[in-house]
């Protein structure tokens, strides 16, 4: 652990806790953070938060934020030392938090799993927080810890300085809460415009010399690594995968992602790429999609008996440099547990631990690394190598 020598009031504010997965992040960190964390709960309901800090094992204090407010969201920007924001849609809801900490100087995280947000945060503020010396980093949830630390503990057991391929292969079970579909249902509505936004970003971005980078889509059928039927998921994690590729050398000269979801059978499969599809265009419709968020209205969730049956699994298949290896990656429930787990984790990590020097927009992968996967070891979290070969 690294000294506490900032001169701000709070070492950490989370911002949205009294929302479904706000509350579960306020309860684990609370229960988790030093003894000596200054830790505030920030929102616009100053009742929901004393009810939520009623129910906390330690004393915390009240913000009031309204992220319509920029005066407000500057103020707890500057009075903090990292601001976690489970306030979403983030594409709707999250620029004004992106844009304060970028200016502040202040550490950032989020759950957002909304490729447009990331890609529009990038274009706008990168350069921001690269100047004030910020940490912005997105999707600190289950979108895309897993899968982003996942491929890079993948990365670190096959060779240096050669062509490396990962695939990932997600396998979970769980529900979700409004907020989730809320965020879900508005990126759908948006594909257009995220990828417009991509693009720009891409042609931003400084050129990689010597090295490439990409993202491998693949079609839906039978995987040749599982021998079970694989679809493409179109996620922000091979994104974000990708991104991390970009920030390090070892992720070799030619460095290739895949992501799937992995599934039993050809029907589940089939039947799966068919309700997506239909999800997606009925999203495009607004009072429709309106409708369909209504179904699981914003601020609720799974029972604790829902979420204590869940669980997740990711396995990674690589090769490089004439080694193959298989690794995987497991954990609880997905949604809301490990996702409050590590989006916590992810918040002290930043305000303790001794890490890289980075700043701007970088991922789980490029700012923590190896520290954060160690917390989330030690939560019950694993990170195994399964087989390997030379």
């Amino acid at each position: 652990m690294v000294p506490m020598t900032s001169t701000r009031k709070y070492d950490i504010i989370l911002l949205g806790a009294s929302g479904f997965t706000g509350g579960l992040t306020a309860h684990y960190l609370t229960t988790h953070a030093p003894a000596e964390a200054k830790i505030a709960l920030a929102g616009r309901s100053r009742s929901k938060l004393n009810s939520v800090a009623a129910t906390l094992t330690r004393a915390v204090d009240i913000v009031e934020v309204d992220v319509n407010d920029d005066a407000s969201v500057q103020t707890m920007a500057a009075a903090t030392r990292v601001v976690i924001t489970t306030v979403g849609p983030y594409i709707l809801y999250g620029e004004s938090v992106v844009k304060a900490c970028a200016e502040a100087g202040t550490d950032y995280v989020d759950l957002t799993g909304e490729p447009e947000f990331v890609d529009t945060m990038y274009l706008k503020y990168h350069e921001v927080a690269v100047r004030s010396g910020a940490r912005v980093i997105h999707a600190c949830g289950f979108d895309s810890i897993p899968h982003d630390l996942g491929a890079q503990f993948t990365v670190d057991q096959l060779p240096e300085d050669v062509p490396i391929s990962v695939r990932g292969y997600v396998s979970m079970n769980g529900t979700f809460s409004g907020g989730t579909a809320a965020s879900a249902l508005e990126a759908m509505s948006r594909m257009g415009s995220a990828k417009k936004a991509h693009g720009l970003r891409m042609a931003a971005e400084t050129p990689l010399v010597g090295r490439k980078v990409r993202v491998k889509v693949g079609r839906p059928g039978k995987s040749d690594d599982t021998n079970r039927w694989a679809l493409p998921m179109p996620t922000v994690d091979p994104q974000v995968v990708a991104d991390s590729a970009r920030r390090s050398l070892r992720y070799g000269p030619d460095f290739s992602y895949g992501h799937f979801l992995d599934s039993k059978n050809f029907l589940g499969t089939v039947s799966m790429l068919a309700g997506l599809g239909v999800i997606a265009s009925l999203a495009r419709v607004s009072p429709v999609r309106r409708w369909m968020s209504n179904r699981v209205p914003p601020g609720t969730g799974p029972s604790e008996q829902k979420r204590a049956a869940s669980s997740f699994k990711v396995r990674f298949y690589g090769e490089g440099g004439g080694t193959s290896v298989v690794t995987e990656v497991a954990g609880g429930d997905p949604g809301y547990g490990e996702t409050a787990k590590m989006l916590s984790e992810s918040a002290l990590c930043l305000a303790f631990d001794s890490l890289p020097v980075t700043s701007g927009q970088q991922t789980t992968a490029s700012a923590m690394g190896a520290a954060l996967r160690r917390r989330l070891q030690a939560q019950g979290i694993t990170f195994e190598v399964l087989t390997k070969s030379l």
